[in-house]
């Protein structure tokens, strides 16, 4: 979960006239929340509301830097840093809803908004942040900042403001900032093309039919279910229809038995935005990788890359390329011996085909059961959405003493979504927690963690924090409640530690509360996976959805077992992709590309076996093209050090539940985490650096 400070100003006079037209009382925008714990009136918010509030919110953070800009007394930290700090309330208030609901639950109306905002929001945020006056004043506090009795969180919000400035150009002739931004309204507004190509590639332009039944052979029931349902759901009754949605894609590749469709599907997955169409996003790739160079060459970067990684623990692209092929390196003979168990597999059978991408999900399921004795539909019923929403509650519960109770009265922005009040032991008020499971034509692919609000400081108390968790996991259908893959299940665990932390955050400053370097980001939500399959926590939470019953023993121990099942594959083509997103961001200015020979270029160079495709190739990967992870993709497997490291003092204290421990990793890795640098938060907590070590042995690469 990132969080966004949403900085812009104004818009032009006749769209401001425009709106001031608009009667305000009717927004429920431009009213305090009268909603249970001031959450969004979900209820009361009509499309037409949000242009309107985001111009006023725009006017009036344009005024609160009007007010900082033109005042007479000397810059200090109380009437520049502050001051700013505080700005565009309002704005954000709205931009938190807006956003959120056009990745979660969106239509076109709310898309065309989205697409008049783009230009308007990266004009205006650099009309903030190349304001001469404004970051001349933030410029005399920041050279006075040990002159001016601050303390040192002041001090540091004053230095990561001087920071964002000079990032953003501040420093820059007035002709090179206008080429700046133009460079940064091409630059969203490419970004958001590719997003809406990528929706509707995956969620509108293709699907699976079946009308042979035969051609279900090998699913199980649950999944045949699905695919009847979502035919019904399209209009497709009496016949079987299957998605790129990861819940219908992935079971259709573990289980059915017929490998041309197997093919079908996943060619459907791996060539969206590549079918040269008017979907297609080669030329938008080619277009941003350019632009983001001759930016980075533009504020005094060799690559864009470099500009990114500035700013991260790692600091320079060469030490996220050595550490990221440190590990290639140990688990490419492990993805290699994979796929060679598997073609013998094939062989054995007596077929006559080498083993494609496509094959790889049915193969690996056969060696699970084959070697491990695992199948992933005896271990489903034990794993209903219910039970592991309670599982990780409970261990929330046993670690920070916090309590989740379900709120009834909450409007949400769609009739899935459950709601929880977030108490400490002793009864007080944390925050508000919302939970969006199933997966729709209106949300984009994958899951996430945001806010509509995030935990901040006003009038002398903390702002408590609106958290919300975003899912595409199976639907429940034919009385059958949602069933989880281990997958699945840990992918919960992981976008609640996102919650946890954004719940958790305290800090007195919007700039430094809860905001930490990007390959940081991650820490909090991977380390949670790891209470996921402990077996003290298994036996908690995991029951079979009839019975009752808790797992036996018998599937805990196969689960121990095959914890280091697939790991090759994985670590490969999570690898696969970091580098490929680093290619093209390492590149300098001017960076001309064309994607096909580009990407196999730089999947040849590493090595990559043709088994085995990058976790997202170019023109779907949104990461990076469409989110806000480019030249950063690493930074899950850079973080995975921290959390495996992490979760080995819990291991080593022998109390997974250690309540010293988990009040450490609270203060100083979640509440506190923005206090100081990424690393220093992290020695706080574990008294030293990090070791690789139990990330290797987790992952069976060494």
């Amino acid at each position: 979960m990132k969080k966004t400070l949403f900085i812009v100003v104004l818009m032009s006079t006749s769209l401001f006239i425009g709106c001031k037209n608009q009667k305000q009382s009717d927004n429920p925008f431009f009213s305090k929340y009268d909603t249970p714990f001031q959450v969004p009136p979900f209820d009361k918010i009509d499309t037409s509301d949000y242009m309107p509030a985001i111009v006023e919110g725009m006017r009036q953070q344009n005024e609160e830097i009007e007010v900082i800009t033109s005042n007479s007394a000397a810059p200090d930290f109380e009437n520049t840093i502050l001051a700013f700090d505080k700005s565009g309330k309002l704005l954000t208030r709205v931009g938190k809803v807006f956003y959120n609901i056009n990745e979660a639950n969106t239509n076109k109306s709310i898309q065309n908004i989205a697409r008049s905002l783009s230009p308007l929001m990266s004009k205006h945020a650099d009309d903030i942040m190349l304001n001469d006056k404004l970051f001349a004043r933030i410029k005399i506090v920041y050279e006075n900042r040990q002159k001016l009795g601050l303390d040192q969180q002041q001090i540091r919000v004053v230095e990561k403001y001087f920071r964002d400035f000079e990032r953003q150009g501040a420093n820059l002739s007035p002709e090179k900032k206008e080429e700046l931004r133009k460079l940064n309204t091409e630059l969203s507004l490419q970004s958001l093309n590719f997003g809406e190509n990528l929706l509707a590639e995956t969620n509108e332009n293709f699907k699976l039919v079946i009308d042979n039944k035969n051609d279900l052979d090998g699913l199980p029931q649950g999944v045949i279910d699905g695919a009847a349902e979502t035919a019904k759901e399209k209009g497709l009754a009496g016949k079987w229809v299957f998605t790129l949605a990861k819940p219908s894609m992935i079971p259709f590749l573990q289980f059915a038995k017929n490998r041309g469709l197997r093919e079908k599907i996943y060619r459907g997955y791996f060539m969206r935005g590549n079918n040269d169409n008017k979907f297609d996003n080669k030329a938008i790739v080619e277009k941003i990788v350019k632009l983001r160079a001759e930016k980075a060459n533009l504020l005094g970067y060799p690559s864009y890359a470099a500009y990114v990684i500035d700013d991260n623990m790692a600091k320079t692209p060469a030490t996220v390329n050595d550490f990221l092929m440190k590990l290639w390196t140990a688990a490419l003979p492990v993805a290699k011996k994979e796929a060679a168990e598997m073609q013998k597999i094939i062989d054995r059978d007596g077929a006559k085909f080498k083993l494609a991408p496509w094959d790889w999900w049915f193969y690996a399921e056969i060696v699970r059961k084959e070697k491990y004795d695992l199948d992933e539909n005896e271990l489903k019923p034990y794993f209903s959405l219910d039970n592991v929403r309670d599982g990780m509650f409970l261990v929330a519960n046993k670690l920070y003493g916090i309590t989740f109770t379900k709120c009834l009265t909450i409007p949400t922005y769609q009739k899935d979504v459950e709601t929880y009040e977030v108490k400490e032991a002793d009864g007080k008020h944390i925050g508000i927690l919302y939970l969006d499971y199933y997966p729709r034509d209106s949300k984009r692919g994958g899951a996430w963690c945001t806010d509509f609000r995030s935990a901040g400081w006003e009038d002398g108390k903390r702002v408590d924090p609106v958290v919300s968790l975003v899912c595409n996991f199976t639907k429940p259908v034919a009385g059958i409640p949602s069933l989880l893959s281990w997958d699945e299940t840990t992918t919960l665990f992981h976008e609640f530690g996102h919650a946890l932390h954004g719940l958790f955050t305290q800090g007195k400053y919007n700039r430094t509360a809860g905001t930490v370097p990007q390959d940081y980001v991650e820490l909090p939500s991977q380390v949670m996976e790891n209470w996921a399959g402990e077996p003290q926590v298994l036996l908690a939470y995991a029951k079979n959805y009839k019975t009752g019953e808790a797992i036996p023993q018998t599937l805990i121990d196969k689960i121990q077992k095959s914890g280091l099942f697939n790991q090759g594959f994985e670590t490969i083509e999570y690898l696969a992709a970091s580098l490929l997103d680093l290619d093209y961001h390492d590149l300098k200015a001017p960076a001309v590309v064309q994607v096909p020979s580009f990407e196999k270029k730089a999947m040849d160079s590493i090595g990559l076996i043709s088994e085995i495709l990058p976790r997202y190739r170019t023109t779907y990967f949104a990461h990076i093209f469409d989110g806000g992870y480019a030249a950063g993709y690493y930074v899950y497997i850079w973080a995975a050090v921290l959390d495996a490291d992490a979760f080995n003092a819990f291991k080593e204290s022998g109390d997974i539940y250690n309540k010293e421990l988990a009040a450490k990793f609270r203060k100083f890795c979640l509440a506190e985490s923005g206090d100081d640098e990424g690393m220093i938060q992290y020695r706080k907590f574990r008294g030293q650096e990090p070791s690789v070590e139990p990330l290797l042995k987790r992952r069976g690469l060494k």
